[in-house]
């Protein structure tokens, strides 16, 4: 017998040999948190009983226990559950160590009971991710996800605890992500998306405060999207060559996960024109889709993990449901619903200052040498306009 299954027929043998133990019990333990449906049925009945004033829960601790206690208990519980006997509800009276530790057994209850709920929220969670992934939607993902949250706070809460999330100590490689299948119209999405910013560059300021270049699935997207980001950060000019220069700065070609081929083919602006607004909300949707499957498979691992207390379990949980949450908020973003969030960086929304696009632009310019202009090199010059003034170190 598992430890659970006797804590619960130890909780339940104290109260049938203290009701007043109810006192204590009920603010935080249910019926559902039992494993076993008898035990749940009894637990049930107890609490109906205690309501409805039954004289074995209106005494003291210490006073005699009326006979009818246990009977009347199992004779409610039969109206739930079937095949409970008095002889059972004795043989839990039997089992129960100490009346006094009924909180302890509690806990012991309620700590399986949160392993056991976390672990099918995450299922479901997961099996709506994958479900949404087939019909191209989000909502059933979002409100299990959402579900999934709930359930946690109200988790913590019953076991004393803040649902704050935890960073766990040493990262989950059990859990880590494996690298899934992607749909070829979520890679067709992307690309269109990156044509229709190759094509109409300043489509770029529609979306780069929602979307991340991590909301690709393909990593070659990802460089390519980073490239654009770079280069209207820094104010250069974008078409097929700048964009395949940039991937090559970023050793995109060089490691393979890229090809000159594929670059050109993406940022052909005669072969693509849409909208990218509409297509980056179709990136993001897919992003969020990917983000709560991994997600839900990191908080199934942990939940299985018995020796995991529940605040831990809790916290850490919370902490891997983190960037569904943040996807989430960058999909209502990109559909009006709320603003987009803040963001530094290379993909920053911001014109650059008018200072540091020239200077970035002054390194494609070509310079002049010493060993070509021997008569002008000692000379000082006046500042050009289009040139940004170097000050000599001080």
């Amino acid at each position: 017998m598992k430890p659970l299954v006797q804590a619960e027929q130890a909780v339940l043998g104290s109260v049938f040999l203290d009701p007043g133990q109810l006192d204590g019990l009920a603010p935080w333990l249910r019926p559902e948190h039992f494993s076993r449906p008898a035990h749940a049925a009894l637990y049930a009945a107890m609490l109906k009983l205690r309501a409805d004033g039954h004289p074995a829960t209106a005494g003291k601790s210490g006073d005699p226990i009326p006979l009818s206690w246990v009977t009347d208990t199992v004779q409610e519980a039969c109206t739930r559950t079937r095949g409970l006997t008095a002889p059972y509800a004795h043989s839990l009276i039997s089992a129960c160590p100490r009346t006094t530790h009924a909180p302890v057994y509690g806990r012991m209850v309620l700590e399986g009971a949160i392993h056991r709920s976390v672990t099918q929220h995450a299922i479901r969670l997961h099996q709506a991710a994958r479900a949404d992934a087939v019909r191209g939607g989000v909502e059933e993902t979002v409100r299990h996800a959402q579900i999934l949250s709930d359930v946690l706070a109200d988790l913590a809460h019953r076991w004393g605890t803040e649902p704050r999330p935890v960073q766990p100590p040493v990262p989950n490689t059990s859990s880590s992500p494996q690298p899934q299948p992607v749909d070829e119209q979520v890679l067709a999405d992307e690309e269109f998306l990156l044509g229709c910013i190759s094509a109409r560059p300043e489509q770029l300021l529609d979306v780069v405060g929602w979307l991340h270049p991590g909301d690709f699935a393909d990593i070659g997207h990802q460089q390519i999207y980073r490239s654009l980001g770079a280069l209207h950060h820094r104010g250069e000019p974008i078409d097929q060559l700048t964009v395949l220069w940039e991937t090559q700065r970023r050793g995109a070609l060089s490691d393979g996960t890229l090809d000159a081929e594929r670059v050109l083919r993406i940022c052909d602006p005669l072969s693509l024109s849409g909208v990218a607004e509409h297509f980056g909300g179709q990136v993001v949707q897919a992003s969020l889709v990917r983000t709560a499957a991994t997600s839900a498979r990191q908080v199934r691992a942990l939940a299985d993990n018995e020796s995991l207390a529940p605040g831990r379990l809790i916290g850490y949980a919370l902490h891997a449901l983190g960037p569904l949450d943040e996807v989430r908020r960058r999909l209502r973003a990109a559909s009006g619903a709320e603003p987009a969030p803040p963001r530094t960086g290379s993909l920053s929304a911001a014109t650059p200052p008018e200072a540091r696009i020239d200077a970035a632009r002054s390194r494609s310019r070509p310079h002049a040498t010493a060993a070509s202009t021997p008569a002008t090199a000692a000379t000082p010059r006046s500042p050009s306009p289009d040139r940004p003034t170097r000050r000599s170190p001080s």
